[in-house]
């Protein structure tokens, strides 16, 4: 029988590396997300709706993404819209789209 020894520090560095990486990407999709591109508000909807890539779980967010990468024209992203909106409240739902016409505003005014 062998046994199989665990490195808690290589993990530990590990898993520091993978969240680093992870922040990054979301990151990278903020910055992306600003500069208009829409492919990055479906990345963004897909991250804040799994939890995944650095971001936490957050309905209202990746309603927001979702919703504006819809506006763009991402059919996906329109479906997913409508599935997570039926695990959110009316008010949820309005405080995404909020934050959406709020993302809208500042880039508008940024790009100006």
């Amino acid at each position: 029988m062998s046994i199989a020894w665990f490195n808690h520090k290589a993990a530990d560095k590990a898993s520091d590396t993978n969240a680093g990486l992870e922040d990054a990407l979301v990151a990278s999709c903020l910055a992306s997300a600003a500069q208009g591109d829409h492919t990055a508000y479906f990345d963004l909807g897909v991250a804040f709706s799994t939890g995944s890539h650095g971001a936490n779980c957050d309905l209202i967010e990746a309603h927001k993404w979702f919703n504006l990468a819809a506006v763009a024209g991402h059919e996906e992203a329109a479906m997913c819209r409508a599935d997570i909106a039926d695990e959110m409240t009316a008010r949820e739902i309005a405080e995404a789209q909020r934050r959406a016409r709020e993302w809208l505003s500042t880039t508008t005014r940024r790009a100006a």
